[in-house]
């Protein structure tokens, strides 16, 4: 891959260029958004067209959520750790974290965080400015200061073992395993012999081929991992489901909208699913959020992460990918506000059908038009062009539905 991005003072490289007004809490989350609104109509306005013309601002985007306080124990940490990483991703080029001044999580906390990175991170307390009005006020001048200093910057020449992708599935039907998801691992394995990084989570929906992936594991330590997270995710939603209209089959684990489109058990699913992976082994597993250590260790990592659609993207960008890769047999428009999500499908029908929130159609490949081998490269020459700036149809759409922050469940 030819690849240009904006260089990171801790040397990582982001494909988008954002100032992110993150709030610690969701008390401040109406202060933080009208920040960024305010921001970006200055961006816009033509008088300023100077200021922020030069360089590659992609924005100002506020990132509104709904926890920060009380919380308590390994449900705090997680909160802690992704509102940290989110601000840490390398598609964001500058900080401003906004606090109310009395909740569980501290603007300090994450700032202490972020920092060490070398990025622009300045930070704003409701209580301590006197209020929303003041707070906005005040940061909308903070906010437009960064913008001005990031729109200077210049995308520069990056290496691949900088990039690191997450692979995702959602509204799957029964081609999704047949053509979008191997098409998509001969893309990720491709990256991978490349020098690059991928991580594969929504553990739910790996149960019944944990045996499959453990014997991808790069050793028994990772093997004997993988198998941990799997099963004892399955052990967990088996409890949940107790009392339950079939309960007790892996069928109770698919959605409506999976049975409809032909897939009828979650080990099935799975089966289909774990393709999107490729075939190269598994370095390693990350919890909910944490960061790999892609210069020690490059490579095909399991996040163990479950739940849904955001709630499994929202832990990729906070662990530090750039881009994500999402196959949909059924077809979803979903994105995330700074971090390009590529929509892949293997349904003919369903591109056609949603060929505005779609990007690639792995459906030739049912229909004959294209190889698999073929399908594949199209996909990494489209991660190789969204890296490099070009837009996925999400972004274009203004997609930001899958931010959502998972909560650490005590089972």
């Amino acid at each position: 891959m030819k690849l240009m991005g904006y260089r990171r003072a801790n040397g990582s490289f982001g494909i988008r260029n954002y100032v992110a007004v993150l709030p610690s809490v969701f008390c401040a989350n109406h202060a933080a958004q009208k920040i960024a609104e305010r921001v970006n109509s200055i961006i816009a306005a033509p008088e300023h067209s100077s200021e922020f013309a030069p360089g590659h601002l992609d924005g100002c985007i506020g990132l509104p959520h709904q926890l920060g306080c009380g919380q308590h124990g390994k449900d705090l940490d997680q909160t802690v750790r992704t509102l940290i990483g989110l601000g840490c991703n390398p598609n964001i080029g500058a900080v401003l974290l906004v606090g109310l001044g009395c909740e569980r999580v501290s603007v300090q906390e994450l700032y202490d965080g972020i920092a060490p990175t070398g990025k622009p991170v300045r930070t704003i307390v409701i209580q301590e400015c006197g209020g929303t009005d003041k707070t906005i006020e005040k940061g909308v001048e903070i906010a437009s200061e960064l913008a001005a200093e990031l729109a200077k910057q210049e995308r520069e020449a990056f290496d691949e073992s900088k990039l690191l992708v997450g692979l995702k599935c959602g509204g799957t039907d029964a081609l999704s395993g047949i053509a979008a998801n191997p098409a998509l691992g001969l893309a990720v394995d491709r990256l991978i012999d490349g020098g690059g990084s991928a991580m594969l989570t929504e553990i739910g929906e790996l149960v019944g081929a944990e045996h499959l992936l453990a014997k991808r594991g790069i050793n028994e330590e990772v093997a004997k991992r993988i198998r941990e997270i799997i099963l004892h995710t399955e052990e967990v939603q088996l409890r949940m489901t107790e009392g339950y209209e079939k309960t007790g089959s892996r069928a109770a684990l698919v959605t409506p909208g999976n049975f409809e489109g032909g897939v009828t058990t979650v080990s099935e699913k799975a089966l289909g699913g774990i393709l999107k992976s490729g075939h190269r082994p598994f370095v390693g597993t990350l919890e909910y959020s944490e960061r790999p250590d892609l210069d020690a260790n490059p490579g095909l990592y399991l996040m163990n992460a479950e739940g849904q659609d955001g709630e499994v993207v929202t832990p990729m960008a906070a662990a530090g990918a750039q881009i994500v890769c999402f196959t949909s047999g059924r077809g979803t428009p979903t994105g995330f506000p700074f971090v390009p999500v590529i929509k892949i499908t293997g349904n003919d029908h369903t591109f056609h059908n949603m060929e505005g929130d779609i990007d690639i159609n792995a459906g030739t490949f049912v229909t004959g038009e294209k190889t698999l081998a073929e399908v594949g490269d199209e996909i990494y020459g489209m991660i190789e062009a969204v890296a490099n700036g070009m837009q996925t149809k999400p972004e274009r759409g203004g997609h930001c539905e899958l931010f959502t922050i998972g909560r650490y469940e005590m089972y």
